[in-house]
């Protein structure tokens, strides 16, 4: 993870020096980002194409604040711990809101997958927190909820009407049972260190 990090700050490196230089925060990028994230909600009812948008800003700007972070020297715990639950706020309204729609008849995901994608998905993240708090290494680099949202956004303008609608229950399954065997190796790690 941290050669992707490494990688990633020196491939933005004249994106990260220009917004230093205009005196953008990285704690200003994760509250833009997670506002982005979070309008996705209302705005998925009225205007799915704008929605997507503002889940695409959420997505660039999450990938910017720790490289910005880093890059000016003001990456800390709190800045990390800010924008992890800026992040899982996202996950869980956006997920919400899919199972929302899905009740009522849009793309959407049943209350059960759902629902366990969220529990997992929230449990492994604190378990990271947890491991980052304790020191113990994380490898893990793989984001369900980038696969995710992209499959959604595919089930709302791409897959309507076609043998697609609905698939994306199986990634979610697929990625509830990579979140559950997170779920049991962290557990494990974080209990040997205690």
């Amino acid at each position: 993870m941290v050669r992707y990090q490494v990688f990633k700050d020196w491939m933005l490196e004249p994106v990260l020096a220009a917004m230093i230089r205009c005196r953008i925060t990285a704690d200003f990028i994760t509250g833009v980002s997670t506002v982005a994230g979070l309008a996705f909600c209302p705005l998925y009812f009225w205007s799915p194409a704008l929605a997507y948008a503002l889940l695409a800003i959420h997505l660039l700007l999450d990938g910017l604040d720790g490289p910005l972070a880093r890059h000016s020297g003001s990456a800390s715990r709190s800045g990390s711990f800010t924008d992890t639950v800026g992040d899982q706020l996202v996950v869980i309204s956006t997920t919400v809101t899919w199972m929302y729609a899905q009740a009522i008849g849009q793309p959407g995901v049943d209350i059960v997958s759902g629902s366990v994608y969220l529990s997992l998905y929230t449990v492994v993240v604190v378990f990271a927190v947890v491991r980052n708090a304790m020191g113990i290494p994380y490898s893990w680099l793989l984001r369900p909820r980038n696969f995710v949202y992209g499959w959604f956004l595919l089930e709302s303008f791409v897959f309507i009407d076609t043998q697609f609608a609905g698939s994306v229950v199986y990634l979610i399954w697929f990625f509830n049972l990579i979140l559950a065997a997170k779920f049991v190796t962290g557990f494990f790690n974080i209990r040997a260190k205690l």
